[in-house]
């Protein structure tokens, strides 16, 4: 009894089981088609909900774009009719997906009881009839591929305009890419109805293929086809059209206001150019500050105290800078009188570690503050006006993008590469670009610079299409000109940012001598010598040119001659024991040693005072080819919800 009553429990097991599974009982999708080659398409599906996944309704995806017979992206055309479920009316909203639309049909407020239910989605779209020499054809994606449930018996009947006759039928089952025909087909006249032999399990579908009559589909017109191609490429129009504007803006006022006055014949020299200051230097060497003006402060206070107004102690995980007793002179350059006005009156002393962060931030503010207020736009125009300019049209040329473009949402946030990238790239090639700008012409800057821009350029679209194919299937869908126009757009903003500023003819003028101080700085002692009216080493001239050594970024060699002039028999004895007056006591050994890191460690000190910034369901993608199971038009797939 037992033997014979233990399969019949397990089949009984299996059979409620298989009852209770959330299925596709039966898929039915009539197509009509017009003579112009529109469809009305009318899918009765009937599924069984268990309240697992079908809670509300089901949804129906489709997708938007289809692959001709050249592999080109196109873009169709798609409108919901009707949905109804039983019989009646059914509430549906739409939404999009990647690569096309979402249909759900049902209530988010209500819910299913268990049971069947029949609901018939109908909707229209165009561009689904392919157009050959001798015959067009429409190549038919019935239910899609992308359905997580069993279909157990699927259909379609083609329906073509009255007096035509179907030629030629086809049909494909299985998984995308199967060729498989499980499939019963008949045609009669201007009808073809074909009928699975099998369930379609989870990934599976139904695709057919129906031959037409030549003539009996309109071809499009002129007009249409013309407007089917702007659709198909309004990205690529958007996208390239609105990075070329943005360039040509750039590139034109560029040629305007940015372009450098040709530079003059550098030639080494021992002094400041003008008697300028050695922050002012700073100033105008960067066209701007360099560090955050911490070199510049810097450079400010060894001046200071190499001219007597405070002396200096420390160097390394801490600077004191005391005032001396030495009067103000009223001539003094804007930075260093800011400098000397928050050090305090004679005896006072500003100490430069973590625990006075803030204030030596507010020090650093008031330094450059008073050097731009008296000097802003005399050596350098930024030319800053235009560059806003620039932002704002690229604005609004990703806005008309975003707006107007055929943006699928997965793809918003696969921006974040080329835009990361372009950055990347954009800072990288106006790095190099500061490199160059020294010693080199007018003409090799720029090339340079465009160079770099043009690889990064390059790098970005490659990169950024990778990291479409393997994380969103999207590279058979030409979204590299988004991609290309993104990163592109931020990439001339990064560039113009550096080009567009130039120096005035005086800052020209100034900065090819700050260029000789400079070449003077670096020159090896025995150079030096051959130099005709060149003042001898001595810790009065090293003392002297220190701070501008400091602003240029130079002190590591400058003191590095000093300290051989120092070890060499002709120093003598007295400039051996040479000790500065102005640093804390220490010998010239060992802050000889330590002066090339005086900038720096004031910058890292600063920097460790600024508080650290704050921290604080998936779609469908669709996919089509031809000749098997999910290729032509239509296709997508859907689920319960």
């Amino acid at each position: 009894m037992l033997r014979f009553l233990l399969p019949v429990l397990l089949w009984l097991a299996m059979a409620i089981q298989a009852m209770a599974a959330e299925s596709i009982s039966s898929y039915h999708s009539d197509i009509q088609v017009a003579a112009d080659g529109e469809l009305t398409v009318a899918e009765t599906i009937t599924v069984h909900a268990e309240g697992r996944d079908i809670r509300r309704g089901i949804f129906r995806d489709f997708p938007l774009t289809l692959e001709d017979e050249e592999g080109r992206t196109l873009r169709v055309d798609f409108e919901v009719l009707s949905v109804t479920r039983d019989g009646e009316p059914e509430e549906w909203h739409t939404e999009s997906v990647a690569g096309g639309v979402r249909i759900y049909a049902g209530s988010a407020e209500s819910q299913l009881d268990r049971g069947p239910y029949t609901y018939v989605i109908t909707y229209r779209t165009d561009r689904q009839i392919r157009y050959f020499d001798d015959h067009d054809e429409l190549y038919w994606n019935v239910t899609g591929n992308g359905w997580m449930f069993r279909i157990e018996q699927a259909s379609a009947r083609v329906t073509l305009p009255a007096g035509s006759q179907v030629t030629e039928t086809v049909a494909y089952t299985g998984p995308l890419g199967s060729a498989d025909t499980n499939v019963t087909m008949r045609a009669n006249g201007n009808t073809a109805v074909f009928s699975t032999l099998q369930p379609l399990l989870p990934g599976e579908g139904l695709t057919v293929v129906v031959g037409i009559q030549k003539g009996v589909i309109d071809p499009p017109s002129n007009a249409e086809q013309r407007g089917w191609w702007l659709r198909d490429n309004m990205n690529a129009i958007l996208g390239l059209g609105g990075l070329l504007v943005v360039a040509l803006y750039y590139a034109r006022n560029w040629t305007r206001v940015g372009r450098d006055p040709a530079e003059g014949v550098v030639v080494p020299r021992w002094d400041p150019p003008d008697g300028i200051s050695p922050a002012l230097a700073n100033y105008i060497d960067n066209k701007g500050f360099s560090g955050g003006g911490w070199t510049a402060l810097s450079a400010s206070a060894i001046d200071l105290a190499v001219t007597g107004y405070v002396t200096l102690e420390g160097l390394k995980s801490s600077i004191t800078i005391r005032r001396t007793d030495k009067r103000i002179n009223p001539s003094l350059p804007a930075g260093q009188a800011a400098l000397l006005k928050d050090i305090g009156s004679p005896g006072e002393e500003m100490v430069i570690d973590k625990a006075n962060g803030s204030k030596i931030q507010t020090v650093g503010a008031n330094f450059r503050r008073a050097i731009e207020t008296e000097h802003r736009g005399k050596y350098y125009r930024s030319n800053i006006g235009y560059v806003i300019g620039g932002v704002a049209l690229s604005a609004v040329a990703l806005a008309l993008l975003f707006l107007f473009g055929n943006i699928e949402p997965d793809l918003m946030v696969v921006f974040i590469v080329p835009v990361f990238l372009a950055a990347f790239f954009g800072s990288f090639a106006v790095s190099i670009g500061k490199r160059l700008r020294r010693g080199r012409s007018l003409a090799s800057k720029i090339f340079s610079v465009v160079i770099l821009g043009f690889f990064g350029l390059v790098a970005i679209s490659i990169l950024s299409s990778l990291l479409v194919m393997v994380f969103a299937e999207l590279s058979a869908q030409d979204h590299w000109p988004l991609l290309v126009s993104v990163g592109g757009i931020v990439l001339v903003n990064v560039i113009f940012f550096f080009l567009m500023g130039a120096p005035t003819p005086l800052g020209r003028k100034l900065m090819d001598g700050i260029e000789g101080l400079r070449t003077y700085l670096t020159l090896a002692e025995k150079d030096r010598m051959n130099m005709a009216g060149a003042p001898q080493m001595s810790p009065q001239h090293f003392e002297t040119l220190l701070p501008y050594a400091v602003a240029l970024g130079v002190e590591k060699p400058w003191s590095e001659h000093f300290e051989a002039w120092l070890a060499s028999a002709a120093a003598g004895a007295a400039a051996a024991s040479y000790v500065p007056t102005w640093y804390g006591g220490r010998d010239i050994g060992s802050f000889g040693g330590r002066i090339g890191g005086f900038s720096s460690s004031m910058a890292s000190t600063i920097a460790s005072t600024i508080p650290a910034p704050k921290t604080s369901s998936s779609s469908s993608g669709f996919s089509s080819g031809g000749g098997f199971s999910g290729g032509g038009g239509g296709g997508g797939g859907g689920g319960g919800w």
